[in-house]
């Protein structure tokens, strides 16, 4: 019985470890199932995360997209809508311009009712206004004023002419006149010329102003609007000098004649003193001028010639010869 026993509580061991071990199995096995089943989420989240970041990174691109699209057209309306404004605003000024350019040059309001001339002393009016071409009741926009100023330059007498509207009828010419600075033998007569060589008029009355003689200018070429050539005008720059020096010594007596046929012995002829006065070339003006003024203080009412046409710097020394 012993031996039964024995054999029984054997078996009964063998169950229970048996037993135990398929415990220990269901309970790995369990353990498996439950480290796969976590897995599997821990997998399916990973990649659940990863669509949803991939959906979230490609909405947010998308908006952007769009945003930008929408930025892009509604600039294109501001533009759309600025070139009209501006297309308007022209074809609105454009459409003014045309009027009021139709109005002006239609309406009587803009005819010329007055033509002023200003500046002239030598010209008379009606002789500026008749070379401009212009006439009263003609549309004050209907002429171009350099074309009105270079007509009235055509007389030698204007050196500069300016044509200036006054709205609505009124036209002002305002000239500067050349001046008549010297008188040149011509012929039987005179020519008047400026201090810049211009031929004014040609006339058989000679003006109060000196006489030059001796020029080199074709006869032919003696027309008013024309100019002294190269040669004359300058001998003429020294004659200026010598008038300008006159005037400044305060000399009363005026120069009535002016020789430059050599330009190395100019002289002049003062009427009023009955005297002859050669001043050689151009150079040491001033002192000469100051030895005329002294002999002629010293010699008044004397008829002869004075002689400065000398070194005054050397040995040469100024000197009157009293005509016997």
């Amino acid at each position: 019985m012993n031996n039964l026993y024995s054999n029984r509580t054997l078996e009964n061991t063998d169950e229970e470890i048996i037993k135990q071990q398929k415990s220990k199995a269901r309970e790995k096995r369990m353990k498996q199932k439950q480290r796969d089943k976590e897995k599997q989420e821990q997998e399916f989240n990973f990649d659940t995360e990863t669509v949803i970041g991939m959906t979230n990174k490609n909405n947010a691109r998308a908006r952007e997209e769009l945003q930008k699209k929408m930025y892009k057209q509604e600039r294109m309306k501001q533009r759309k809508k600025k070139r009209i404004k501006k297309i308007l605003k022209w074809t609105t000024i454009l459409g003014l311009l045309m009027g009021g350019t139709t109005f002006a040059l239609v309406s009587p309001i803009f005819n010329i009712q007055e033509i002023q001339v200003v500046g002239n002393v030598l010209l008379q009016p009606e002789t500026i206004i008749s070379l401009s071409g212009l006439s009263k009741e003609q549309n004050i926009f209907r002429f171009v004023s350099q074309q009105i100023e270079e007509k009235v330059k055509e007389n030698p007498y204007v050196q500069t002419a300016k044509v200036s509207r006054i709205f609505p009828s009124t036209v002002q010419i305002e000239v500067i006149e050349r001046e008549r600075d010297f008188n040149i033998e011509f012929m039987n007569g005179y020519a008047y010329i400026n201090k810049q060589g211009y031929i004014l008029e040609v006339s058989d009355s000679k003006l109060d102003v000196p006489v030059i003689q001796g020029i080199t200018t074709p006869e032919e070429n003696i027309v008013p609007g024309n100019r002294l050539q190269s040669e004359d005008l300058e001998k003429l720059e020294t004659v200026i000098e010598m008038v300008s020096l006159w005037k400044t010594n305060g000399i009363e007596q005026n120069i009535n004649s002016i020789d430059i046929t050599n330009k190395n012995e100019y002289s002049l002829y003062i009427e009023q003193e009955k005297k002859k006065i050669y001043l050689g070339d151009k150079s040491n003006l001033n002192n000469k001028i100051l030895w005329v003024e002294a002999i002629m203080n010293d010699n008044k009412e004397v008829e002869g010639e004075i002689y400065v046409n000398g070194e005054l710097n050397g040995n040469f020394r100024p000197r009157f010869k009293q005509k016997v």
